[in-house]
């Protein structure tokens, strides 16, 4: 009987060690399943998003709308114009009594997207006490210096003085003169039908014409509509250098003295001082010896001469420039301005115009790049006379011709007008404050496109290269370009020329340091398919444990679907 009993016990024993090891290993897999699970858990939620984070481009936002905006903005140009009649000149077919005010607009065509309107706001009065003492002189010029304090000295601004008919301040045959500052007198006559006629020449003259807005936006109008003097200008610039060469090829036969010093402070500064205000500029000179033109002249028997061909100054440019060496190293636009002393074997040396007339000033100016003057030396009265000769330049007439070759570069060349206007001189000042503001009119408008263009190079830049990093410094920059840009057009449409130059010029440095910034280069060569490269090696051998475990769990969840079900 004790063994009957004993059979069902031992046979349970080891039952119960099997479902207790059945047990054990269902846990087991159980845990590794919660384990595999956790790390893929671990690794999606919070292994992927961090890694993304971390290994993602930066990329400030930027204005995009705002810098598309900013090369359809139409440009409105409004010049305050004072028109102020001397007792005796007001017209009998005015409109109203003075004073007035009224506005005149015109469209400069530019192209399909630039819109621009000039609007010259006029207001209608007569003299004070005080510009009627100051009319009350002999001469024009006289007139000029006593109204100047009495004008409204803002930048951009007119004032035009309407003197009666048969007023002695003008010379005969002359209706209107132009001062040095910024006012002109205007004969009575015709009525005012022959007035406005008047005015409109004027304003053309002291403010800005179609041709100069259009050259200033040269880089949206087609090529076919411009002028062939619109390209010949120099681009609007926040600083220029000036770099005066006095150029021996021969100082064995010749020891040339210049006091280009003295010149520069007499002469050339006082024009530097004025133009301060449109840009920085530095003065600096060199003495090149044997520095030839690179030209061989052509020898003219008649007249005992050598003689340069119009066709041939082209040529005569490149070999010099490599000699000068002042553009490699310089952030800014150089101006050349070259005085070229001729070797004895080919003195004297004459520069011919296309008609092969010569050239009264000897010189000749190469657009946006500068100018050459040939100076000639005396032949010795006897041929046995010591060399080498002693040449002093005569630095007055030297320094007319690079003045006035720096205006031709510079836009302010004194067009041709009818014979009824006059202008007066600028003196040593070398530009009137008129040819200032005109100067300034159009560099500001071409700020403005400048900004435009940049920004919009820059957006479509980072548009098509996803992975170049736009920090926020850089993102400054372009908001504070587009803000001073827009703030640049609001001045010029409310004739503040002054205020809108001065923002022009800073949305012109902020788009330049946003342009140049090195930072949006350091990503350039380190494309997506590099990265990955780089990452995959390590992540792969974390990733194919996780990946294995997870595939293990879903074949064991199938195979436990399949099982069929016991019932007890």
């Amino acid at each position: 009987m004790a063994e009957l009993g004993a059979g069902p016990a031992s046979s349970a024993g080891p039952e119960v060690k099997m479902a207790a090891a059945a047990a054990a290993d269902e846990a087991e897999r159980a845990r590794g399943r919660r384990a595999a699970l956790s790390f893929a858990a671990i690794a999606v939620v919070l292994g992927l998003p961090l890694w993304w984070r971390t290994t993602e481009t930066y990329r400030a936002a930027l204005p995009y709308a705002d810098i598309d905006g900013l090369g359809q903005l139409p440009f409105q140009l409004a010049v305050p114009v004072a028109v102020v009649f001397a007792p005796g000149s007001v017209p009998g077919d005015l409109p109203r009594p003075l004073p007035f005010k009224d506005v005149q607009e015109t469209e400069i065509s530019v192209n399909v997207r630039t819109s621009v309107t000039s609007r010259y706001e006029m207001v209608y009065r007569s003299t004070t006490a005080q510009e009627e003492a100051a009319l009350d002189v002999a001469t024009a010029r006289e007139a000029d210096a006593a109204l100047h304090p009495l004008q409204d000295a803002s930048l951009g601004s007119l004032t035009v003085y309407v003197v009666p008919e048969t007023s002695s301040l003008l010379p005969q045959g002359i209706s209107v003169y132009v001062g040095k500052h910024r006012s002109a007198l205007v004969r009575a006559g015709g009525g005012l039908a022959a007035l406005r006629t008047r005015l409109r020449q004027l304003m053309q003259v002291m403010s800005f014409t179609d041709s100069s807005i259009a050259a200033a936006l040269s880089d949206r109008v087609p090529g076919g509509q411009l002028g062939p003097d619109a390209r010949r200008h120099l681009k609007s610039s926040l600083g220029y250098e000036i770099t005066f060469s006095l150029l021996n090829p021969d100082p064995k036969s010749h020891a040339v003295h210049w006091d280009i010093e003295d010149a520069v402070n007499r002469y050339v500064q006082p024009v530097l001082d004025k133009l301060s205000l449109v840009a920085n500029f530095s003065v600096d000179s060199q003495i090149l010896y044997y520095a030839v033109l690179g030209v061989t002249p052509r020898f003219d028997k008649e007249s005992s001469s050598f003689l340069l061909s119009a066709h041939s100054l082209p040529h005569v440019i490149n070999p010099v420039e490599a000699r000068l060496g002042s553009s490699a190293a310089s952030l800014y636009p150089v101006l050349n301005f070259l005085l070229y002393v001729p070797e004895r074997s080919h003195s004297p040396l004459y520069i011919q115009d296309k008609d092969g007339a010569p050239v009264s000033t000897n010189a000749f100016h190469s657009p946006r790049w500068g100018g050459i003057m040939v100076y000639n030396v005396e032949a010795p009265a006897s041929p046995q006379a010591s060399l080498p000769l002693h040449v002093d330049v005569d630095m007055v007439r030297v320094m007319e011709v690079f003045l006035a070759q720096l205006r031709l570069l510079f836009g302010l060349s004194r067009e041709e007008l009818p014979p009824e206007i006059l202008l007066e001189s600028p003196g040593n000042e070398g530009l009137a404050d008129w040819e200032l503001d005109r100067l300034l009119w159009a560099h500001t408008v071409e700020n403005v496109a400048t900004v435009s263009t940049t920004l919009t190079s820059l957006a479509q830049l980072l548009d098509k290269i996803g992975n170049i990093v736009i920090k926020d410094d850089v993102a400054s920059e372009v908001y504070q370009a587009v803000a001073s840009a827009q703030t640049a057009m609001a001045k010029l449409a409310t004739g503040h020329l002054h205020s809108a130059f001065q923002a022009s010029k800073e949305a012109v440095t902020s788009s330049e340091r946003a342009f140049f910034d090195p930072s949006l280069l350091h990503l350039l060569y380190f494309p997506d398919d590099q990265k990955f490269a780089i990452y995959i090696p390590l992540f792969l051998p974390m990733a194919v444990p996780i990946l294995l475990s997870l595939a293990k769990i879903v074949r064991e969840a199938r195979q436990h679907k399949k099982e069929p079900t016991k019932i007890d």
